[in-house]
């Protein structure tokens, strides 16, 4: 208690020093828990863009292709799924529910997508939050659109508003005698949803019907009204999420999608392929880390600077330490109380700058990218974190109390010529 008691005094003397070491630790530590609790959030929500689905189910091709172009909306299927496999494979017995995906339409540069309006219910992301409607309500006419929180804020879209659906990815040719209506906007989610138009799969053969092999057929126009009164049940599908009954049956049921006999279809488990594309894209988590960590070796290298720098000044301090009795540990232990000393406090004043900063801008991150930061306790992760920096601070007060181990009395006492 007396040594900690004699660095605390010893502090107090050098209080506008130690003020500014403690702070550089602060923002340091601040930094490290920012960094990583917004890290581990966007894996997890990464990990959780889609929650809730056993089965995502199209054309035979790798499963990370599948995932990006179901889930993400990122290239095209190599090839459909026919409209008669999907309701065979949606009738299995170990089924609950299948919502059918439809793409290849754009406007103005977000993807367009084809479903049903078990879309709105049944696709859930992150903790299994479901879709929710920051304003109207699911497509219920022909013509009705629902865009995501990202495409309303971008075009500035509105309730009622007017649009048109380009035709393919490029949006160069456009269905213009077709316009859809704006009915809903969703809230924000942080998944690919925000980026979406969302139409009816009647609503995609629609806009189709005076198409052929991809090129509008001029000589037989078909207005939007003549449109309704044609069969506009789809022949293909992009590709289609399942639900089943029990979890107990997502590998049998894998199994017999893989083994369609009917047309070589894939089912992939949506988060063994999320995991796996995460391996791929999560460079940028360890580039984080790096820098946070670097901060961190930043604040720690101030801290040794201040210590050698008022070490040269106080060698006489140590030399009467040492002139009055006390042992050379004494004076080790000194110096490595005042850099543990610094070190927690600057630990202390982080953890409280880093939930200030999540607490304010938190409701800025959920709205603006759909990442959600709750202002929940350390995790084992971030314990560890402040663990390392402790005994990095702890390493750090060794080398100045090594040397003031080192110096003898007759140094201190010497006058300097």
């Amino acid at each position: 208690m007396a040594v900690l008691r004699l660095a605390w005094l010893s502090l107090l003397n050098r209080r506008w020093t130690v003020l500014l070491t403690v702070l550089t630790i602060a923002l340091s530590v601040a930094v490290l828990l920012g960094v990583e609790r917004i890290r581990t959030n966007v894996r997890d929500s990464f990990a959780s863009t889609v929650s809730g689905t056993d089965l995502i189910v199209g054309a035979r091709s790798g499963p990370i292709n599948l995932l990006l172009y179901s889930v993400f909306h990122v290239g095209d299927a190599t090839n459909n799924v026919s409209w008669q496999s999907y309701q065979e494979l949606s009738a299995l017995p170990q089924v609950a529910w299948a919502v059918p995906i439809s793409l290849g339409d754009s406007h103005r540069g977000f993807r367009v997508m084809g479903t049903t309006t078990a879309f709105f219910t049944r696709y859930h992301y992150g903790a299994r939050h479901p879709l929710a409607f920051a304003q109207g309500k699911p497509f219920n006419d022909l013509y009705d659109a629902v865009v995501g929180a990202d495409v309303a804020r971008a075009l500035h879209y509105e309730l009622g508003r007017e649009i048109v659906v380009a035709h393919g990815i490029g949006g160069f040719l456009k269905h213009k005698d077709k316009p859809f209506r704006v009915v809903g906007v969703l809230r924000r989610t942080g998944t690919p949803v925000d980026g979406t138009v969302i139409v009816s799969l009647e609503a995609i053969e629609a806009i189709h019907v005076d198409w052929r092999s991809g090129a509008y057929d001029a000589s037989n126009p078909v207005t939007a009204a003549q449109a309704r009164k044609f069969d506009l049940t789809p022949k293909t599908i992009t590709a289609f999420m399942l639900g089943l009954k029990t979890r107990m049956a997502t590998f049998s049921v894998q199994r017999a999608i893989n083994d369609y006999p009917d047309e070589p279809l894939l089912a992939i488990l949506p988060g063994v392929a999320l995991q796996q594309l995460w391996s791929l894209v999560g460079v940028a988590e360890n580039a984080l880390r790096l820098v946070s960590a670097l901060v961190v070796l930043a604040g720690l290298t101030g801290m040794l600077t201040a210590l050698l720098a008022s070490l040269n000044e106080r060698r006489r301090e140590m030399a009467i330490l040492r002139a009055v009795g006390a042992r050379v540990r004494v004076v080790f232990g000194l110096l490595l109380m005042e850099a543990m000393v610094l070190t927690v406090t600057g630990c202390a004043l982080g953890i409280a700058a880093a939930y200030l900063g999540v607490w304010a801008a938190r409701d800025a991150m959920a709205e603006r990218l759909g990442i959600l930061l709750p202002l929940a306790p350390p995790s084992v992760g971030e314990w560890q974190l402040l663990a390392i920096v402790l005994l990095g601070g702890a390493l750090v007060g060794c080398v100045p109390a090594a040397i003031a181990y080192r110096r003898t009395l007759i140094d201190g006492l010497t006058p300097r010529t």
